[in-house]
This record gives C-alpha cells, structure tokens and sequence, in this order.
C-alpha cells in the first residue's frame, strides 16, 4: 500500500510540474538550441507512424551516449541487420548519439516520467527490449514496461554507496523500480552487490563499456603536434565542475614564471562562457578553442590558458596535455571517468573525491596511471613537477595508463552477447 501511494503521488506531482519542466526546457534551449527540439516527444507525441519492434538504448547524456557507442559496435558486430531506437535527455547525448544512428534506426528525447508520457512513447514505438545506461532508474517507465511485458536491462551498471543511501532514503518509490529490472549487467562486483541490496534480482557483473571506447587516432595526434607547436608542457583540467575552475585559477596565479601553458575544459558546455570569464577576471590571457580550426594561431600559442570550448574533442585535449587535473574529485562531486585519459596515454592527478567511479580509480592508482592529490593546490604542485619531468616519471605514467585501458577491455563484446540472448517483447498489432 505505501508502494502504491508513493508512485500515485510521485506521478501526480511530475504531472502537476509538466509546465515548470518544459519551461525549464525552453530556457536551457537560449544557450543549447537542441533543447527546444520536438518538445512534443518529451511528452510521447509524435507526428507520424514508426516501424515497430526496434532495440532500444537509452544514454542519458554524452558520457553514457559514448559508454552505448561501444555496445552498440559490439551488437552490430554480433547482429549487423539490428535496428535501434536511440534516446536521450540532455542536448549533448542527442547530438553525440546522431553519429551512431544508421539507416532504419531512429533517435527521440525519452518522454517525461509520468503515466501518460510513458503510455504514449511506448506504444508508438513499441521496442522489443529496452537498455538503460549506467544509472537510469525511472519508476513510472520501469512500472509501464513491466505492464508492456517489455523486458529492461540496466547495462554497465554502476551504483555508490551515496546513491544506494539515498535510493534505501526513497526506498518504497525506488526499490518497486529496481526489481522490476529483468537484468543488471554491473560494472563491479561491489556496484553488483549494491544493486542486488536495492531489490534487483538478476545482476551479472559485465564490467565498464568505458575502457572499449574507441579514442580517436587522429585527434590524439593532432593534440600532440599543437604540444610540440606549443613547445612547453600543459597542465589540464579535464572535464571539470562547479568551483573547480575558480579555485585553480587562484593556485596558478601563485606559481612562479614561467609556468606551462594550463587547459581547462569544462564539462558542460553551458558554462563555457562564464569560464573564459573566469580567467580573463583572474588577468590571465585567454585563447579559446572554438575560435580556431585545425591549427591554433599565434596569439593562442602565446597565451596563458586555453579553454577547451568544443564538443567531443577529448581525445585531442588529452593527447596535448601533459597531465590531467581529474575533474569533479576536488570538489564532492564524485569525479569523472579516467579511462579515457588512460586509454589516451595520459597521466592523471586526482582529487580525494572519486566514489562515482571508486574501482576504476583505484585500480588506475594500483596500476601507476594515476596518482591521488589531497586538494588542489597539491595536484597543481606534483602536475608542476611532472610537467618538469622530461623523462621518466610522466613517460613512465603514459605507458601505464595504456597498458591498464587495454588490461580491462571486453566488456562490450560480453553485454552485447548477454543482450542478444534474452527474449524479445513481440511488437502487438
């Protein structure tokens, strides 16, 4: 009974807050104009008939968009006639996700978590398996695809200790969700055990569809040929969060010249420009990626920070540093991947906060790919002296960082074989 009132009112309050929602939509649509896309479909209309009977894949934004790129590889490997239906919720996962699309496969916004939203997007697409990236947990989807008998599987599954006290804190609009979940493919052992402790019943440890991404070879060279035009090291800040920047800019400004060229690139692109505000404030010449092409010029050469205002770019901001700051684990926020660093040849300084993605840390410090900073003001002085490292500590990082990416590959080939194994929802008439 608690069960029930609980969804009854988390239902009735989403719909109370529709309006607020698609006006939170049209605003984010000033700086993102993707965001203002098909709104309709954010409420499951849609302007025409679909071929029914598609896998589909939900990616949430752009990392679980590229963590899907992989899976989607290893399931077209497998099945090269596969068709899908690809959704997302934020403008970068929509974008990233166009260049996976091929011919017969289709791309929507997934539909606002309430009754009638989830009704509609389901029985006008009308999928036969559902895959939820990563974290993806919704009660109103979860409890309409059990009624569609439409089986779902939460793929490189990840859930902290955090989040699993805050899931027990909601746990009678939460835990009915989680068992719902026909399958749990986790990233860890530890991840497994948590997602079993929230009610899901079949969890299958898979392991992280991150180290199968594939780094673009091109882009990392043409990092490293603008490190060699630079002719002086980079210190980075990779895929950084709310207070970070500020707080670095403040450390650098104490360091003594001549110091190495220092790269920020933010993790969402709406605050690009309050960034480069940041460092202009803080005295600092300012270059900006997004006005260049293939080479930067020479006012950017001679600058003192660059700011990494492009999308899907990673690779080459990773193939110019020297070392990377790791983003969001100097402030409580969980920090963001490594591996991709990793699988770049990148050293990494993290801070002490990583618990979203605690294993992969921990094993890339075991490894000798990264080390571990008590706070930034640290990380800046041992980025310092890597930078001042012209050979063996930073190149001996590089080589670990490559060798611990290929150590853990594979798990794409395993999920995608777990996938295609399970019964499929027949589409209805």
């Amino acid at each position: 009974m608690i069960e029930y009132l609980c969804g009854w009112a988390y239902a009735g309050l989403l719909q109370l807050l529709t309006p607020f929602y698609l006006l939170r939509l049209w605003r984010r649509g000033r700086q993102e104009p993707l965001y203002r896309h098909a709104l309709g479909e954010r409420l499951g209309f849609y302007p025409q008939p679909t071929e029914h009977g598609r896998l589909w894949i939900h990616a949430v934004s752009l990392g679980e968009t590229r963590a899907a790129s992989a899976l989607i590889g290893a399931l077209r490997d497998r099945d090269p006639s596969l068709r899908l239906l690809l959704t997302h919720s934020t403008a970068t996962g929509r974008e990233a996700g166009q260049a996976l699309l091929r011919e017969g496969d289709a791309q929507t916004w997934l539909p606002y978590d309430t009754p009638g939203a989830v009704r509609r997007f389901l029985r006008h697409w009308q999928p036969r398996l559902g895959v939820l990236m990563e974290t993806e947990v919704w009660p109103t989807l979860q409890r309409e695809a059990e009624a569609a008998s439409l089986p779902m599987v939460l793929a490189n599954a990840r859930l902290s200790e955090k989040s699993l006290r805050q899931g027990r804190r909601f746990g009678a609009l939460l835990r009915p969700a989680a068992r719902r979940m026909t399958l749990a493919l986790a990233q860890t052992e530890a991840d497994a055990q948590r997602i079993r402790a929230m009610g899901t019943a079949r969890v299958e440890v898979a392991g992280n569809l991150k180290y199968d991404i594939a780094m673009d070879p091109a882009l990392i060279a043409r990092g490293r040929a603008w490190a060699l035009q630079l002719g002086r090291p980079v210190l980075m800040l990779a895929v950084s969060r709310e207070g970070e920047e500020a707080a670095l800019l403040a450390a650098w400004a104490q360091q003594p010249l001549p110091r190495p060229l220092l790269a920020i690139v933010p993790r969402h692109p709406q605050r690009f420009d309050e960034i480069a505000g940041l460092i202009q404030a803080a005295g600092f010449t300012l270059a900006r990626r997004s006005q260049w092409g293939d080479e930067p010029p020479a006012d950017a050469l001679q600058a003192e920070v660059w700011l990494g205002d492009s999308m899907r770019e990673m690779p080459l901001y990773y193939g110019l540093a020297s070392v990377a700051l790791l983003g969001g684990s100097f402030e409580p926020l969980g920090g963001q991947n490594l591996i991709e660093a990793a699988a770049c040849g990148c050293p990494v300084l993290a801070g002490p906060h990583t618990f979203n993605f605690a294993e992969a840390t921990e094993l890339a410090l075991a490894a000798g790919a990264a080390e571990r900073c008590d706070g930034l003001s640290a990380a800046v002085l041992r980025g310092l002296q890597l930078c001042g490292d012209a050979a063996p500590s930073r190149q001996a990082m590089a080589a670990h960082a490559l060798a611990f990416a290929a150590a853990h590959r594979g798990a794409a080939a395993r999920m995608a074989g777990v996938i295609l194994s399970l019964p499929s929802r027949r589409p209805r008439p």
